[in-house]
Formats: structure tokens, C-alpha cells, sequence
């Protein structure tokens, strides 16, 4: 076997592909977002095998789409697209019939593979066969499973302590593989189980849970019928979360007021034509936002003080303002939440917000007058330093008004991906509860570790000092997913073996250990059979929502294994008479593990009976019945400083963001047709007057600098794209622009990477005049 000295490359290559730029889009959907979604689905599959898993995406008893986390309708649901664009794009990539197989493997060496883009990585098809790539080894060949899975628990057993082995979790894994998974790593002996939700919304989880008691959002999609103000914070759900824009369409219907708060002006916020009414298709669909507040990045703490000191000076003037009968009867720390409040002054807020007092003041008087209010976030609020103190700003101001555990009111942290809160339910973390813990001990006759294991950031920096010796990732693409990409990809290296459980290929896959694995795992689409027939799994939803999702595809090859077996077959493997488990036999029937989770986990009583009806069930969720469980049994108002970032004249604060033509790090094309910009990935989005300021041009290159920390990181090769932004904010895509995000940027408290809070520096390429038009 060749080998070779040479390391692949961490970051995407920075070839340019051809910037085309037009207005951005005014409206979602529509006619362009259902031929894209035929597009992209006829481009993978032909139309009998395309229309076949379509017609169960998303319906009782179907396939729960891989994509977002959105939840689907309990009653009815249209027969004819109960999905979205974006879930359509999903399923191409997914149920694709192209292979990717060991010939492949011998064509190209991870040196080549390194030098593709990761929208080519993802096009090459499904993963058919495990693989390896021994130190020093060019290429990755083939592998029998029994081979691959005994090598993994040689290495398992012979690490000097179970701690040195870090067991990561995409959000894609569903309930019944993330219990096992858990399970297992806990019996060998450590609790370092990282997630995708220490890189997204562990902020939510750890805002909420010390506030509300529960860690989740708290209310339902019918609750969206019933709301007076639907408030949207660092939120695009037309690209994120398409299926969103139906919902607040009904809203409007409705009556409600919806109040997005972001720094780009984004499509998905403006207006939306529906694409199965045909009214919304040929006229101008509806209009969404009844106020959109573009503040400057990061400011939103700022406007949401600024918010609550007007409802006070309100609440002085003509009262009623407040519902001081709920405030009385389920909080704590109302009086000292108003003494700290009233040191703020309304006119440095509005300064820190970047909008006018105007504005503000308008939905001051939107909120005053109604008792009924949804706060809806995403990313944009929880990759900060001051993401948890944010949110339970915002959680003050729903406190205020009585707008939680009543009707048409409430929390909605939305999620990213389609399991990853059932991942965090399961088990999937690296904190677990007392009670999780006993609860293991009595049902399995072990003990599990009580030490708190590594989340994201701690596990990259144990592989980067050599403590973290095997790596396995159950789905995802962890080095395009995690911040400062060259610290991570070192990371990667340094440990002795890396194992990646996948369906498709990525980056994470050239980034590794001095022995590799790649093991081919079925998705949501393919049909499941084991020794006891046909199986389904269980998924959970951002709104609480357990549900089975079955898949009627025939899998890319006999060789592609279920992430339940893959699971048994290691764990059986590596804790051989040291477990009581017959790991081989619960994968003959998944109900088998269902009755394990009802055992060990609260909420999940007769599970295997209520998955089967239709829709699924709801989890117990506190807050949205008024009750709630944290260690003072009510609501908490919280005291929340202002932080603000200051920047130098020519320093800038850079959002890392999503095309339209992708979901988390899996690029399904090169376009980003809301915001206008198309061919082209290596964009830096900028203000007009900063373009200006700096004696730079439109379409000039420039390169990006961070120096967090005294270490100086570099994205090259961007192209300087004029958009509506606010003054020293800039836009990148992710993951282009992660070697920028420093591993020692992290929210406090919930220690979540701040990939939206970057401060960057810019310098002209040296090719900048080349791409001048």
C-alpha cells in the first residue's frame, strides 16, 4: 500500500466558482421552491422510487424527513407534499442510487478527495462498504464488518482509562440508536457523549432549564393558532425551517402580529407564497412581519431590555400591562428583576440596537396590549458569550406578561436537526442527571461513571492534547461542524483511531486518526429489516412529539448496517462478559429497546403501544402546563448584565450562516437564491459605506483574520458581496468560514462555540483585482 507524507487539507478548497448576484428574493416559495424540489429529487432517483418515499415523507406511520426538527400537524396532513423544499433536497441526498464503494476508494486517494469541494464530497452517492485507512496509507480500502468491528473494540479495551474515548452524536440518530449508543459508552465507563447540541442550542437548554425547570420549548403547532404576537429572534426559517412559514401563515389568518428580529432582511420573514394554494402562487403570497427590527448583531439583549423598560414605564402610566396575578403566584425574583432593570438607560440600548426608538417603541405597544405571545429563536441567539443570559432576557419578558403555560403562548426554541432534542432525551449527554444515572444502575446492574465527561469543545481540546484517544462519530461531519478548523483537524490527527458511522461522505472522513474507519449506515429512507422482520425507530421533534418513521427503500447494499446493530455488534464486542445486556438480541426487534427506554427514562410509558398511533405522542413538558421543576418550583426571573463588543475602527463582527442550497454542513448546491447570490460559496457580505471606508471595490478578494487569543487564524480568498447589513457586521457561510470561529470563544455556561460573535480583521488578496467587474 502507498503512503504518504503529505496532510489532506482541513478547509474546503478555495477555488472560485463563478459569483452571479441579482436582487435578493422578497417572498419564500412559491413556483421556484417546488421546481427545485423536483429538481433535486429527479437528479438523484428516478420518478417512480422518488415518488414512492415522498408520498410517506412526513405522513403517520412514514418516514420522519432527516432534515429540520419542525413538527408535523396531529391532524390532518396534505397527502400531496406534507415537506418542503429543503426536506425534498434532503431525500435526494439521502435515497440518491448513486454509490459510493470501494473502486471509488481505489480511484481516489483522501489527498484527492481532500482537494473536492464538499458539494462534490456529497454528490459521489451512498456509502456501501466499511472502509479503512491505516497510518500512513493513501487510500481507504475495504474492510469486513467483523474485522472493522473487532478492531474498534481492541482499541476500546486497550486505552489506559475509558475517558480516553469520545463518543460524538449528530442529531440525525434516532431514539432507539442514541439509547444504545449512551448505554454503551456508559458501561464502558466514561460520559463523554458530545453532541451537535453543544454547538446549537445548548444554549436554550441551559437557559431554560435553570429558569422554567425543562430545557425545551413549551409549547405546541397548535399553539401558533391561537397567538397574539408571534416574536422571531435570530431566526430564517425559509431556508432553516421552511415548514415554518406554513405555520405562521395560519397564524396571520389568525389575527397574530409577528415581530422578526435579525440583521439581514431575509426572505423567509418578509413573505411567503404557499405552494399549494393557488391563490399564493399567482399573486404576491402573504406578508409576513408586521415589524422587523434589524439591530446590529448580537444586540439583542440590548433590544429586549429596551423592551421591558418601556412595558415598565407602561405598566406606571396605564397599568395592566403586567399579569401580576401570574407573576405572584409562579415566579421568584420579580422585585429584584425591576431593580436591576431600572440602571439601564432606554437611550444607550436603542444606540446598542442600531434601529430607532420609534421602532422599538411600536412593538412596546404591540406587546402591552396583549397577553398571548410565542418567542420563537434559533442560532442567532444561542452562538453568543451572552446566548443564556439573552434568552432569559427574553424569558423575563414572557414571565412579565403571563405568556407561559397558557394557550397561543410560550417558548419555541426551534431546533436544526430532526432528532437531536430525542438525542439529549435519550441520554445523549455529557452531564446526565442523578436520577438518569440510578436509573441505569437499577435496570442494567452496573454503575455508571458520576464524573461529567467532555462536551464538543472540552472533547476537541482532549484529542489536541492527547487524551482522547477514539474518536466515534454516529452520523455527522464533525470537523465541518466544529470551530477553528485547523485546531480541530490537529485534533483529529492525534487520535489512535477515528471511526465515523455515515451514509454519505464528507470532510470529517480525510481529517483523521492514525487508523480510520468509515462504517455505511442506513438512513430514515431505507428499509430496515432484522431477524424479526421489518423495523421502524422513534424520533422527537423541537416541540416534544414522539413518533415512529419507517423507510421503504431498498439500502444501497446488503452491507449497509442499521445504527442499532452497529451499536450491538460493538458494544457486545468490547464489554464481552462484563455486560448483562444481550446487546445481538434487542436489534432483532427494536421494541425490544423501546422497553428498555420505557424503563429507564420518565414520559415514555407503553411506549411501544402509543408510537404505533397515529402522530405519536406527546412528552410530560412542565412549563407548558405551568409547572415548574427546577430547584425552586416557579419561574425565575433573572438578573441578565449587558455585555456589549467593542470593536476597533477596522474590525468587524462576522455571522457564520447557511445558503439556501444547504442544511447544516451537507451542501445540496451552490446558490443562495433568497439572498440573491448564486455559483458561490467564498462570499463575505458587507455594508455599502464600510465597503467604502475601506477603499475596497464590489467582487474585490479579500482575505479574513482572527486574533483571539494572541493565535492567528486565516480564511482566504473571499468575495466582497454589497448587502443590506448593518455598519461593521459582516456574513459568511459556514464551513467555509470556521477556521475564523476560535476554540476559546464560548458562550458562558453553556460553553457553545460563538460562531455568530466572530471578530475578524480584512486584508485585500493579492489576486483582489482579478475578480473586479
Amino acid at each position: 500500500m502507498n503512503t504518504i507524507d503529505q496532510q489532506p487539507s482541513a478547509q474546503p478548497p478555495q477555488d472560485l466558482t463563478g459569483l452571479q448576484q441579482t436582487e435578493p428574493a422578497h417572498v419564500a416559495a412559491g413556483f421556484k421552491a417546488v421546481s427545485n424540489a423536483i429538481k433535486h429529487v429527479l437528479g438523484a432517483m428516478n420518478v417512480a422510487r422518488g415518488t414512492k418515499i415522498l408520498l410517506t415523507l412526513n405522513q403517520k406511520g412514514g418516514v420522519d424527513c432527516p432534515s429540520c426538527a419542525w413538527p408535523d400537524p396531529d391532524g390532518e396532513r396534505s397527502s400531496i407534499a406534507e415537506y418542503c423544499e429543503n426536506g425534498a433536497k434532503a431525500i435526494a441526498e439521502e435515497a440518491t442510487t448513486l454509490k459510493t464503494g470501494p473502486v471509488f476508494f481505489q480511484r481516489y486517494s483522501i489527498q484527492e478527495l481532500s482537494e473536492k469541494s464538499d458539494y462534490w464530497l456529497g454528490q459521489q452517492g451512498r456509502l456501501t462498504h466499511p472502509m479503512i485507512a491505516r497510518q500512513g496509507e493513501t487510500h481507504y480500502r475495504k474492510i469486513e464488518w467483523n474485522e472493522a468491528l473487532d478492531l474498534i473494540a481492541e482499541h476500546l479495551n486497550a486505552l489506559p482509562s475509558p475517558d480516553d474515548a469520545i463518543f460524538y452524536t449528530s442529531g440525525r440518530t434516532s431514539n432507539e440508536a442514541a439509547f444504545l449508543y449512551q448505554l454503551f459508552a456508559r458501561q464502558l465507563g466514561t460520559n463523554n457523549l458530545p453532541d451537535c447540541s453543544n454547538m446549537c442550542h445548548e444554549s436554550s437548554g441551559s437557559a431554560l432549564g435553570e429558569q422554567l425547570g425543562l430545557g425545551k420549548g413549551s409549547v405546541t403547532l397548535e399553539d401558533f393558532n391561537h397567538a397574539q404576537v408571534i416574536m422571531i429572534l435570530g431566526q430564517n426559517p425559509g431556508t432553516n425551517h421552511p415548514r415554518m412559514l406554513t405555520a405562521l401563515e395560519e397564524a396571520k389568518k389568525n389575527g397574530a402580529k409577528i415581530v422578526s428580529v435579525n440583521p439581514l432582511v431575509e426572505a423567509g420573514l418578509l413573505a411567503f407564497k404557499h405552494p399549494q394554494h393557488l391563490s399564493d402562487m399567482l399573486g404576491s403570497g402573504t406578508k409576513l412581519s408586521d415589524h422587523y427590527l434589524q439591530i446590529k448583531i448580537n444586540s439583542d439583549i440590548a433590544l429586549i431590555k429596551a423592551l421591558l423598560l418601556l412595558l415598565v414605564k407602561k405598566e406606571a402610566t396605564i397599568g395592566n400591562v403586567f399579569d401580576h396575578d401570574f407573576i405572584q403566584k409562579n415566579t421568584l425574583g420579580f422585585e429584584d428583576f425591576l431593580t436591576d432593570l431600572s440602571q439601564y438607560k432606554l437611550e444607550d440600548l436603542v444606540k446598542e440596537c442600531g434601529i430607532s426608538l420609534e421602532q422599538i417603541e411600536e412593538v412596546a405597544d404591540l406587546l402591552a396590549n396583549s397577553q398571548r405571545i410565542i418567542a420563537c429563536w434559533a442560532m442567532g441567539l444561542t452562538q453568543h458569550k451572552n446566548s443564556v443570559v439573552t434568552i432569559q432576557e427574553l424569558v423575563n419578558l414572557l414571565l412579565l406578561k403571563g405568556s407561559i403555560g397558557k394557550q397561543g403562548a410560550g417558548t419555541c426554541p426551534v431546533r436544526g436537526h430532526s432528532n437531536v432534542q430525542g438525542d439529549r432525551t435519550m441520554g445523549i449527554f455529557e452531564r446526565p442527571s442523578k436520577a438518569f444515572l440510578q436509573k441505569i444502575e437499577e435496570n442494567f446492574g452496573f454503575t455508571p461513571p458520576q464524573k461529567h465527561g467532555y462536551d464538543v469543545v472540552a472533547a476537541i481540546k482532549a484529542m489536541q492534547a492527547s487524551s482522547g484517544k477514539v474518536f466515534m462519530g454516529m452520523g455527522g461531519n464533525f470537523l465541518s461542524a466544529t470551530p477553528d478548523t485547523e485546531f480541530t483537524a490537529q485534533a483529529l490527527r492525534n487520535c489512535a483511531l477515528t471511526v465515523h458511522v455515515s451514509t454519505k461522505l464528507n470532510r470529517s472522513h480525510l481529517i483523521h486518526g492514525k487508523t480510520a474507519l468509515i462504517l455505511p449506515a442506513m438512513g430514515r429512507t431505507d428499509e430496515d429489516r432484522q431477524a424479526g422482520g421489518a423495523q421502524f425507530v422513534t424520533t422527537e421533534n423541537s416541540m416534544g412529539v414522539v413518533q415512529m418513521s419507517k423507510g421503504n427503500l431498498t439500502p444501497p447494499a446488503p452491507t449497509v448496517w442499521s445504527e442499532p446493530k452497529i451499536i450491538a455488534e460493538i458494544a457486545q464486542r468490547t464489554l464481552r462478559k462484563r455486560t448483562q445486556l444481550d446487546w445481538l438480541s434487542l436489534t432483532h426487534h427494536y421494541d425490544s429497546i423501546r422497553d428498555l427506554i420505557e424503563k429507564t427514562i420518565p414520559g415514555f410509558e407503553d411506549y411501544n403501544e402509543r408510537v404505533r398511533q397515529d402522530g405519536g405522542f406527546y412528552l410530560p413538558n412542565g412549563p407548558r402546563e405551568g409547572v415548574f421543576t427546577n430547584t425552586a418550583q416557579k419561574a425565575l426571573f433573572k438578573i441578565c448584565p449587558l455585555e456589549t463588543i467593542q470593536l476597533a475602527t477596522d474590525e468587524y463582527l462576522m455571522m457564520t450562516i447557511r445558503t439556501h442550497d444547504q442544511f447544516n454542513t451537507t451542501v445540496y448546491g451552490l446558490d443562495d437564491r433568497y439572498r440573491g447570490i448564486f455559483n458561490e460559496r467564498r462570499v463575505i457580505l458587507m455594508n455599502d459605506e464600510d465597503i467604502a471606508s475601506t477603499g475596497l471595490q464590489q467582487y474585490d478578494l479579500v482575505d479574513l483574520h482572527n486574533y483571539h487569543g494572541g493565535v492567528h487564524r486565516l480564511a482566504e480568498k473571499f468575495i466582497v458581496v454589497p448587502y443590506n447589513i448593518p455598519r461593521q457586521n459582516v456574513a459568511t457561510y459556514f464551513p467555509e468560514a470556521n477556521v475564523l470561529v476560535p476554540i476559546d470563544s464560548v458562550a458562558d455556561v453553556s460553553n457553545t462555540p460563538t460562531s455568530k460573535s466572530v471578530i475578524i480583521k480584512l486584508t485585500k488578496n493579492n489576486l483582489g483585482a482579478i475578480y473586479n467587474k
